[in-house]
């Protein structure tokens, strides 16, 4: 039994990976033997497997359904005795045959597949590495890790096979940044595990524990302040799933931050950063020391530029961690006596995100005293009466709502003495319509 493809859609498929399809009449058709096509998805199997049951299917396809929590084959309904699945290689050979018989109708010859990763082969690996590390044998550790690397970079699948290496790869890096002077001595094996452990965020409970040793702490702020781009970009994404209060205990990772957010690689280690910096002033020990530490570094006018030229993600961030150094005294007057701070801040209102307008309310109920005349003139000047009532309308959670309000209600008494605000420049788009 064969199913018929008409010669247009091969045509189609054509185009689509090679460009376009020189041809004749567009209504001759190809038969497709039905062997060659999968019984779940009914496409041509590019990587043909057999199942306990014999029946054979397209990988991609039968892996999907096994992962969807099914037991059973779906064609014979027979429940699974195994879940391996073996290449089907004569197969596979057909449809290369078949694909270069028809070539000249645009069907190209399917690519031999690469056998994906087994489990077995990565608890082998991984009991190798945690000997090589235990030894420091860097050499050897190198070799494999680059080996994880290659099946990682080869599939989806395999990195979801190589998750359960996360926890290995995270004690071989606190094994190679234990000794003394080790980081330059296993530099290149520390980067290959940095390179690797990147793309397994998040990170498993034994991972975190291990890179929150001070050992590893210290190779990751090592490489945040090094040279290497890539390697400082690694250690800021994993610098955010460590625990802040070993983190906190690190000499010099505020100066290795502020440097990263002052010279920034890209958003989404600036992203990374700011994130480990709203854990440090937020919930780390000794808060308040850090944010002060954080402002004589002169992260605050940094913050407000992020805020100015960032993206999205790192405009909500960069509002986040200012509102969290306005909760100490010295960062609360750094931040209000700075010119940018008023308008910049309420221009982001309703601007970015409901996370973002929150974090911007935040900031102005803090800034706001009402012994401070001239803050709260220059407020009004800038709009922001306007913008609260405009966010109260639209609506927003309980506790950015209260400071909302208060705001409004401490505004409300200098209305009469701030100078008339052009009301063209303000954004009533948020508004509701009355009917």
């Amino acid at each position: 039994m064969v199913l018929s493809w008409t010669r247009i859609n091969v045509f189609r498929r054509g185009r689509k990976e090679k460009g376009r399809v020189q041809g004749g009449d567009l209504e001759v058709e190809v038969a497709i033997p039905n062997h060659f096509r999968c019984p779940v998805s009914l496409e041509l199997m590019t990587d043909p497997v057999t199942l306990s049951t014999g029946i054979t299917y397209d990988r991609v396809s039968i892996e999907k359904w096994i992962e969807g929590g099914n037991r059973t084959c779906p064609v014979t309904n027979q429940v699974l005795s195994t879940f391996d699945i073996i290449p089907n290689h004569a197969i596979r050979r057909m449809i290369q045959d078949w694909c270069v018989e028809n070539s000249s109708y645009g069907i190209q010859r399917i690519p031999t597949p690469r056998i994906p990763v087994s489990s077995y082969e990565v608890s082998e690996t991984c009991s190798k590495i945690i000997s090589f590390s235990q030894h420091r044998d860097h050499k050897r550790c190198q070799e494999l890790v680059g080996k994880i690397k290659v099946w990682g970079r080869e599939s989806e699948r395999n990195k979801r096979c190589l998750a359960s290496a996360r926890d290995v790869l995270a004690f071989a890096f606190d094994c190679f940044s234990t000794d003394h002077d080790s980081i330059e001595n296993h530099v290149v094996v520390l980067e290959e595990i940095l390179e690797v452990l990147t793309w397994m965020i998040p990170l498993g409970e034994e991972g975190v524990s291990k890179l929150s040793s001070q050992a590893s702490l210290n190779s990751l702020v090592w490489f945040l302040e090094g040279k290497d781009l890539a390697s400082r970009q690694s250690a800021a994404l994993l610098l955010k799933e460590v625990s802040v209060q070993e983190l906190a205990k690190v000499s010099g990772v505020v100066e290795a931050l502020v440097k990263m957010v002052r010279e920034p690689i890209g958003s989404t280690s600036t992203k990374a950063c700011l994130v480990t910096i709203f854990k440090l002033i937020s919930s780390g020990e000794n808060r308040e020391g850090i944010a002060e530490r954080f402002v004589e570094l002169g992260l605050v006018p940094l913050l407000l530029e992020a805020i100015v030229d960032g993206e999205k993600g790192v405009c909500e961030k960069a509002l986040g961690v200012l509102d969290c150094i306005c909760d100490c005294q010295q960062g609360k007057e750094v931040v209000k006596t700075n010119a940018l701070t008023l308008p910049l801040v309420i221009k982001k209102i309703l601007r970015v995100s409901q996370l973002a307008s929150g974090f911007a309310v935040s900031i102005l109920r803090k800034i706001c005293d009402k012994r401070e005349e001239g803050v709260l003139i220059e407020a009004l000047q800038v709009g922001a009466f306007q913008k609260l009532l405009v966010m109260l309308q639209v609506g927003c959670d309980e506790s950015t709502k209260e400071d909302a309000t208060e705001l409004l209600k401490l505004l409300n008494g200098y209305r009469n003495k701030a100078e008339c605000t052009d009301s063209s420049s303000l954004d009533f788009n948020h508004l509701k319509k009355p009917f």
